[in-house]
């Protein structure tokens, strides 16, 4: 199952301070911009195994930080700024982002905080690799990298919480969690529904039908947890924060491991109250949707701390001990914005020292 990886990172120079990007998106067609200006996307191609994907990452994320050192730039493995205006933060000038602002409203800006991780699965058993990777959402507790909005911890994982139930609240459809499917069909039909909605309420809003059907097709005017993707084709996992190479790997290697296996056996929806587990005929038994979203809600209000939510990843095949989330390590006060600019380079330094032992290694 070819894989590969759509990492986010906060742009600094070395005071701290948000910066765009500039010349560092010139160097290579792998690397991208984000609808905010100081944050850049840096891809790999469609990997065969993990040694591939690994060694590509490393990289390709080495590469750029190399290059953004020689510029007295910084890249950030944080899910949020801990401490940022919405000046610091500019958009992009683009004509989807700023119908989506528009259609959305003024939550829309609670996204621009928001830096994180995707994992794609070249598409094969396609409802099996969905409901699992809809099991696995809450797994995002285990690369935790920020609990802080504007200076003020708000939640244990702040990043699912301001993407979600705050940019998206009004607009569930498109970036909420969706529930398991039986088949593809049912998926693209909820699609359709969604793209329909969401069409309208930005007809609503005054934006012109043509410029919202020159922008938006139903795959590109959904961003859940969870979606279907046209390109190579792919399954997408978006849940994860952004968080160092080595913990993305990790996660990426255990996630990937679970949906091989799904795939390849087939998934069953388990009984309300159930664990997951295995049935009798090797397939994977998914806990209910119901239980998914409670576990979700735990692992945004209280991540690995919560003991439900590591018995619910244990079952599902997942080691949380192994794991030590970034938002572990940051303090339980209020920041300022002085103390977050030295929070982010201290990330900066972590992230540097973890591809040196990658480097090493290799």
């Amino acid at each position: 199952m070819k894989t590969s990886l759509e990492v986010e990172y906060w742009v600094v120079d070395d005071d701290g301070d948000l910066v765009p990007p500039e010349t560092l998106l010139d160097l290579s067609a792998q690397i991208d911009p984000e609808f905010v200006e100081p944050m850049l996307e840096i891809k790999t191609t469609p990997c065969t195994s993990m040694v591939e994907l690994r060694e590509e990452f490393v990289s390709r994320v080495g590469h750029v930080v190399d290059a953004a050192r020689e510029q007295n730039k910084r890249l950030v493995p944080l899910a949020t700024p801990l401490h940022a205006s919405p000046a610091e933060i500019p958009y992009r000038e683009k004509a989807g982002t700023n119908l989506q602002r528009r259609t959305v409203g003024r939550s829309f800006d609670d996204a621009r905080v928001c830096a994180g991780t995707h994992i794609h699965f070249e598409q094969s058993n396609v409802v099996d690799q969905l409901n699992a990777l809809t099991a696995l959402d809450p797994a995002f507790s285990l690369v935790n990298s920020s609990s802080y909005y504007r200076g003020e911890r708000i939640l244990e994982c702040a990043r699912p919480f301001l993407y979600r139930r705050s940019c998206y609240e009004d607009c569930p459809e498109q970036g909420q969690l969706w529930p398991y499917v039986d088949s593809v069909a049912e998926w693209e039909d909820r699609l359709e529904t969604a793209y329909d909605g969401f069409r309208e309420r930005a007809l609503e809003r005054g934006v012109d039908p043509d410029a919202f059907d020159e922008e938006f097709d139903p795959y590109d005017a959904v961003w859940n947890p969870v979606r279907l993707r046209e390109a190579m084709p792919t399954v997408e996992w978006r849940s994860p924060d952004t968080a160092l190479p080595s913990q993305i790997l990790q996660l990426a290697e255990e996630v990937r491991s679970i949906v091989t296996y799904a795939d390849a056996r087939g998934t069953a929806v388990g009984e309300t109250g159930a664990a997951a587990g295995s049935a009798d005929d090797g397939s994977v038994v998914l806990p209910a949707f119901e239980t998914v979203e409670e576990i979700t809600d735990a692992a945004i209000h209280n991540g690995l701390e919560d003991s439900s939510v590591r018995r619910y990843l244990r079952e599902l095949g997942l080691v949380p001990s192994a794991y030590e989330p970034l938002a572990d390590r940051l303090p339980d006060s209020r920041i300022t914005k002085r103390r977050a600019k030295k929070l982010r380079l201290e990330a900066a330094r972590q992230l540097e020292a973890d591809l040196d032992r990658h480097r090493v290694r290799a």
